[in-house]
């Protein structure tokens, strides 16, 4: 790729990967809805137990080869190089997730523009009314803000490791910390509201732990640091010599569980001070519920909503350009294309798909695909299909293919002894039967 990440650069280059818009709706939600704290405990049981296993997985791919996934996978496998090769191609799914992805970072532009202006609505019916509005029938807001979106997530790709995904992160992802506690301490000032929310988060309540909620941790757990779509190996094989990953792991982790948990308390502080539904889940929580809130405190609410909406964004971006990568940079190694080539055809790839996720949801064009529109298909098979099968094959290819002694020396000065052979075992037999699960349970 070029140059190499900082260590600073790589932790929040792979926390800005992790920390997405999910963390707005999906991370708080979960933890509400499953026994508080009690459910973060589980979530981080099974963070360490398989997430953190299969993560140091796909990081010993991209360390040991310096090379995108599919040219990883070709390099480290003692045999059958071709057929191992074609693993690396679950990459591709997050070009998928970032077609629609930036279409949802959109959604947010076009909400702290509603912010900005006062135009958030003031009861649930309006604020539904606006949602619904936006998605079925305003064609030229969704494509503006995509482009926009679009146009921004490739010019930071274009600059490269150093002076785009590294500067970007080193920037934003501190911005984002400084807004969200800026709104937590505004949060503070709502007494009840905010007691409420510490305890619908925090209180755990172990009889709301069922076998529903390990799946659903479980699934969190594998999909909130990325896995299994090649942004990891990407990234890996830009880590700075003598980093000690292990503890840069831990600090990705601890960063995204950090701000799941903040961004929870900022909702439910106004969800449950202004009487609104927690239960919620989904983009409804923060485009209809939340918004009507912050429509109701006047001024001071269109400020912090447009506060809100913009740390959203920078959530979403910094994930964005992290999906991009991997791609990019197979074309740049494979084929010798320039960046500026690799991302022209990348580009021209996500922004024919984003349209056509934009043309499902108008309610002129019906655009579906075996009943779903083609936005929920691309969701789909990205997070149901391709994500949990490069999670398992990192996993098999790790524990059973590649020479153990390589790994052995990789890890040595951060994790040796009892721990390497715990870790080994972990990922040879419970993080792949994990996934398995995640995958069977998924198409129930």
């Amino acid at each position: 790729m070029g140059s190499k990440f900082s260590k600073i650069g790589f932790v929040l280059a792979v926390a800005g990967s992790a920390v997405g818009l999910g963390n707005a709706w999906k991370f708080p939600t979960l933890v509400g809805q499953n026994g508080g704290s009690a459910f973060v405990l589980l979530y981080l049981v099974l963070t360490l137990g398989v997430a953190f296993v299969i993560f140091l997985a796909e990081l010993s791919i991209g360390k040991l080869s310096e090379k995108d996934p599919v040219n990883g996978y070709k390099t480290l496998a003692p045999t059958n190089k071709k057929t191992w090769s074609m693993a690396g191609f679950t990459m591709l799914g997050a070009i998928l997730i970032v077609s629609f992805y930036s279409l949802v970072i959109g959604w947010v532009v076009k909400y702290m523009y509603f912010s900005a202006t006062g135009n958030l609505s003031q009861t649930l019916e309006e604020s539904e009314k606006q949602f619904t509005n936006l998605l079925l029938n305003d064609f030229l807001s969704q494509f503006i803000c995509f482009s926009l979106i679009f146009l921004i997530v490739f010019y930071v790709v274009s600059k490269g490791v150093k002076n785009g995904i590294e500067r970007l992160n080193v920037w934003m992802m501190p911005t984002l910390f400084i807004l969200l506690i800026l709104m937590l301490f505004y949060a503070l000032s709502h007494t009840n509201g905010f007691s409420e929310a510490l305890q619908f988060l925090f209180v755990p309540d172990f009889s709301k732990i069922s076998g529903t909620s390990i799946l659903e941790a479980l699934a969190l757990a594998f999909f909130s640091l990325s896995l299994g779509v090649g942004t990891i190996i990407t990234y890996s094989a830009s880590l700075p010599d003598k980093t000690n990953f292990i503890t840069s792991t831990l600090n990705i982790i601890l960063i995204n569980i950090l701000i799941g948990l903040m961004m929870g308390l900022i909702v439910f502080t106004f969800i449950f001070e202004f009487g609104a539904n927690p239960n919620q889940a989904g983009p409804g929580l923060i485009f209809i519920s939340l918004t009507t809130l912050f429509a109701k405190l006047g001024i001071v609410g269109y400020i912090l909503g447009a506060t809100f909406f913009l740390s959203l964004i920078f959530a979403g971006i910094t994930s964005a350009i992290s999906m991009i990568e991997p791609f990019a940079f197979y074309l740049i190694n494979t084929f010798k294309m320039s960046r500026k080539n690799a991302l022209i055809l990348i580009g021209l790839i996500v922004y024919i798909l984003g349209n056509l996720c934009i043309l499902s949801t108008l309610s002129i064009t019906e655009f579906k695909i075996l009943g779903m529109s083609f936005f929920d298909v691309l969701d789909y098979i990205s997070g149901k299909i391709i994500m949990p099968l490069g999670g398992i094959l990192a996993a098999i290819f790790v524990g059973f293919v590649m020479k153990k002694k390589a790994l052995e020396i990789l890890f040595e000065p951060y994790m040796s002894g009892v721990f390497f052979k715990v870790w080994y075992f972990f990922l040879r037999f419970i993080a792949p039967l994990a996934v398995i699960i995640i995958v069977i349970n998924a198409f129930k």
